[in-house]
């Protein structure tokens, strides 16, 4: 599988649209975001299917982890794409969910 790095990306966080947005290999992709009460709900991955074939979802959505763990806000993801990753990798990003939110 290859993988880019989450550094390659430009993740932009459009605030009007509430999405965070990048371009890998020139195709748009977002994770569409609602956001209350210091918790972000990240609702929808759009990515075109090569993409998601080669994995690069991953890198994508580690990237916004880092951006929301920055901010210092709780996630909640109900995207069903981003909750199976965070099942995966639950050890590493648990302490960005809500307390009493179990994914």
């Amino acid at each position: 599988m290859e993988n880019i790095s989450a550094i390659e990306l430009e993740i932009n966080d459009n605030e009007f649209l509430r999405q965070f947005e990048t371009t890998i290999n020139g195709e748009k992709a977002k994770i569409e975001y609602a956001l209350q009460e210091r918790k972000i709900f990240l609702t929808k991955l759009i990515m075109n299917e090569e993409h998601l074939e080669k994995g690069y979802e991953e890198d994508f959505i580690i990237a916004v982890f880092n951006i929301i763990e920055e901010r210092n806000i709780r996630l909640v993801p109900t995207s069903p794409i981003i909750a199976k990753f965070m099942r995966k990798n639950k050890r590493k990003y648990k302490n960005l969910l809500p307390v009493g939110i179990n994914i």
